[in-house]
């Protein structure tokens, strides 16, 4: 007859083993603070920043970005602080405009999408793409905006490119935006 302790082993193998498939070394999901308007994200791995100029319409906007690589796929949210609803609202057109551009060739499929917090004007908008050269990178991104307590607007860009191993890693990443 097995002894107790024999009859609990494949049971506690088995938790044991959804333990450690849950704490994946590839992705180890943190929150990282975007900029000081309040946005938090949650990133699968350490994120880099960089700031850099980027043309929208006529404007040289100052972008600051925070994003890492892990998983087979690039996890980034990038920021830029417009002046009023106005500019932010030319600002974006622009920015959904240059990244399509980028995309050239691709699939897309762009829709209205929602954020808790995010303002109506300009509205949340997500793209996804999918380039028509075999194996190539899909794009997923969401644009969203938040007032500011100056009467200015934060505008983001949270992006995936690529096809993350764990398949729930982009819903995570775009379901953990969290604004104030």
């Amino acid at each position: 007859m097995p002894s107790s302790d024999s009859r609990f082993r494949p049971a506690l193998a088995a938790a044991a083993t959804l333990a450690l498939a849950a704490c994946s070394p590839t992705f180890n999901w943190r929150e990282v603070p975007i900029a000081d308007d309040g946005l938090v994200v949650l990133l699968p791995c350490k994120a880099d920043r960089a700031d850099r100029a980027l043309p929208l319409g006529a404007e040289s906007v100052q972008v600051d970005m925070a994003g890492c690589e892990t998983g087979g796929a690039t996890f980034a949210v990038a920021h830029a602080s417009a002046e009023s609803p106005a500019q932010a609202e030319a600002w974006l057109r622009a920015w959904r405009a240059a990244t399509r551009s980028q995309l050239g060739e691709a699939q897309m499929t762009e829709a209205p999408a929602v954020l808790k917090r995010a303002i109506a004007a300009p509205a949340p908008v997500r793209l996804d793409a999918q380039p028509p050269q075999k194996g190539a990178a899909p794009v997923q991104v969401l644009w969203f905006a938040q007032s500011k307590k100056n009467g200015g607007v934060a505008l983001y860009q949270a992006t995936v490119l690529g096809r993350p191993s764990a398949p729930e890693a982009a819903t995570t990443f775009f379901e953990g935006l969290r604004l104030p």
